[in-house]
């Protein structure tokens, strides 16, 4: 893409930074739609909105035209997570959310693991623009019978019986009824504050997996495309794993004590990558790094059930508006520190070290097994 469009670093960048900006800018207001009227209808709305723009993503003919689709693309997918959040946190009991946190997001990564082969066959086969549109398809698959089957509250799906909705009677109340009445108060928590904090560190490194990852492995390690798309597998392959790990786990140890480790064992992972010589052993080192720091992933979302409680949805969409805000800044800093440097990319690797080490002091403050009492405040407003 960057070749066909004839787009600089910078302009890459901008273009990686442009969904994760929108994405970042509507997330709280897919979050509260989905506290307000239910996740089914706004998940389904966020998929087709997506395959929408994957399809247009192929129509791209210069800079500005690929930024928009992007920055659209970015706005309908906003809320996505936070809304699966807050249908875990409904359809399951106690610490079972963790356990559902944590195969989500193992799945989430080991599809962006296999995503980077799969997209060079398409481009192989059917070149960039058309293998968009193949793409685009899959969202399709899962809207129509998703939305058939789904229903936002267990009490109206026809499979449920008395015994397991007597099991769900606390998680329904949770996100129905209890925590502050007014979402702005739930936000304006201290801990609410290093909960996004700790999350734009958490993603200010993530992002450098799926955006810069293979053009390092290609310029600073020498390797060719295909080379450079199977060694970008592995931290997103190693993060699924640790995602999974974490949620069986942070069920019998600290939940911020898995935080910290990970985020610091990460920091110092990444570290050694500007020490090691060998392609292979820099991104095993860095796939270990992707781990470690993926075990703080259901912790994160779990945390925002447990914060958010009857807005679940809208804390989760803090969170993640705050993962995506990096999600811009990460590439596009990224890219112009890349330009202006002449190509060292040891400044980017030595910024994320600092980002995963703030994360991890974060933990040393917010502790998801401390309860908090619920306010005992009419269901209301706003």
């Amino acid at each position: 893409m960057q070749a066909d469009l004839g787009l600089s670093k910078a302009e890459m960048g901008l273009v990686f930074g442009a969904f994760g900006l929108s994405y970042a800018l509507f997330e709280i207001p897919s979050g509260i739609l989905g506290d307000k009227f239910g996740p089914r209808s706004v998940l389904v709305r966020i998929v087709l909105a997506w395959s929408a723009f994957t399809a247009l993503t192929g129509a791209a003919w210069n800079f500005t035209s690929l930024w928009i689709i992007r920055f659209l693309f970015g706005a309908g997918e906003a809320g996505c997570f936070p809304n699966l959040t807050r249908m875990l946190s409904i359809w399951l009991p106690g610490k079972a959310r963790i356990r559902a946190q944590a195969l989500m997001w193992a799945f989430t990564r080991w599809g962006g693991a296999v995503t980077p082969p799969l997209a060079l066959l398409a481009i192989q086969f059917l070149g960039w623009r058309w293998g968009f549109v193949a793409f685009a398809f899959l969202g399709l698959v899962w809207a129509i019978p998703f939305y058939k089957w789904f229903r936002d509250d267990p009490a109206e799906h026809k499979s449920v019986n008395a015994a397991e909705l007597a099991l769900l009677s606390e998680s329904r109340s949770l996100t129905s009824h209890e925590g502050e009445a007014n979402w702005r108060r739930t936000l304006m928590q201290p801990k609410v504050a290093l909960l996004l904090l700790q999350y734009f560190c958490f993603s200010f490194v993530w992002y450098f997996y799926v955006t810069w990852l293979p053009t390092y492995l290609k310029e600073a390690r020498g390797l060719n495309v295909a080379q450079a798309a199977g060694l970008s597998v592995l931290p997103l392959l190693f993060g699924g794993f640790g995602s999974l790990i974490s949620g069986f786990v942070a069920a019998r140890v600290s939940q911020r004590l898995v935080a910290v480790f990970g985020f610091l064992a990460s920091a110092a992972l990444i570290f050694s990558v500007t020490k090691i010589q060998s392609p292979l052993a820099a991104m095993i080192a860095m796939a270990m790094a992707s781990f470690c720091s993926d075990l703080t992933m259901p912790i994160s979302w779990n945390t925002c059930v447990e914060i958010g409680r009857r807005h679940t949805a809208t804390v989760s969409g803090a969170m993640n508006m705050f993962g995506n805000f990096a999600g811009f800044v990460a590439p596009v800093l990224g890219g112009f520190i890349l330009q202006s440097s002449s190509g060292n990319w040891n400044i980017l690797i030595y910024m994320m070290v600092v980002s995963s080490t703030i994360a991890g002091l974060c933990w040393l403050y917010l502790d998801p097994e401390h309860k908090v009492a619920a306010a005992a405040e009419p269901a209301a407003s706003s």
